[in-house]
This record gives C-alpha cells, sequence and structure tokens, in this order.
C-alpha cells in the first residue's frame, strides 16, 4: 500500500494540536481494514494528566463511529520534525486492542521520509482479550 496519502492525513492534523505547554505538536491517520480513515491530534491540559494523544484521539473517533478493525496508523510529530515520533506505551496498548501485533505503524517526518513497524515490534508480548481467556466483541 502507497502510505503517502496517509501520512499527508496525519501532517494535516499535526497543523490542528493544541499543544501550548510542550509545543509538541502530533498528528495521526488511523486506517480501518476498509479503507476509512480517521485523525486526531494531541490535545493538552494544563494539568497535563487529562491531556490525550494525537493516536488515541483517532481511534477514539474511529471506535465511537462504529470501527474496531485497522489496518495502519500514520504518526507525524515533534518540536521540528528532526525525528520520528514514535507512539507512547498508553497508546500502543490501546492500538493493540483494535490492532493486534499486526498493525502497520507508519512513523514519518514527510510523506517521504518515513518507517513502517508493525506494532509487535513497539510492544512485544502486547497483553490484550486473549491474556483474560476473553473473546474480543466486533
Amino acid at each position: 500500500m502507497d502510505f503517502h496519502i496517509l501520512i499527508e492525513k496525519a501532517i494535516k492534523a499535526k497543523g490542528m494540536a493544541y499543544a501550548p505547554y510542550s509545543n509538541f505538536h502530533v498528528g495521526a491517520a488511523l486506517l480501518t481494514k476498509d479503507g476509512e480513515t480517521y485523525t486526531g491530534c494531541n490535545v493538552e491540559s494544563a494539568a497535563f494528566s487529562p491531556t490525550c494523544c494525537a493516536e488515541r484521539t483517532a481511534l477514539v473517533k474511529a471506535v465511537s463511529s462504529g470501527e474496531r478493525d485497522f489496518a495502519a496508523i500514520a504518526i507525524c510529530g515533534g518540536h521540528d520534525g528532526a525525528d520520528f515520533c514514535y507512539p507512547c506505551g498508553v497508546c500502543r496498548q490501546m492500538l493493540y486492542e483494535f490492532g493486534g501485533d499486526n498493525l502497520q505503524v507508519i512513523v514519518a517526518k514527510t510523506a517521504d521520509d518515513y518507517k513502517i513497524h508493525l506494532l509487535s515490534e513497539l510492544l512485544p508480548h502486547g497483553f490484550g482479550a486473549k491474556d483474560l481467556h476473553l473473546q474480543k466483541s466486533k
């Protein structure tokens, strides 16, 4: 799959970030297995704890719209775009809930400068419904 369009959507979402405290703007674009895309940006709070990452914003938008199966997520962010911006541990766990080991995680500086990882590389031995001996609801 050509991820340029997905990355461009993440870059556009980054422009919507609300990060007055850290100035660390992040955008994400989450691709469903059916080809739909949901975007998100980070939204900070002066109290920091309630801050929401771009990846979780996109995921919550998608899940609240009825989506449950995801193929890929593109992430673009940072202070100056000089390095790749990887999802935090909480985001990795939330993505694992719906994407599992094979979710493709694209971290990008630009639409032409990116890396692709499987979520299993970023979250080895992920914890999910299988560990609770439960079936995942669809």
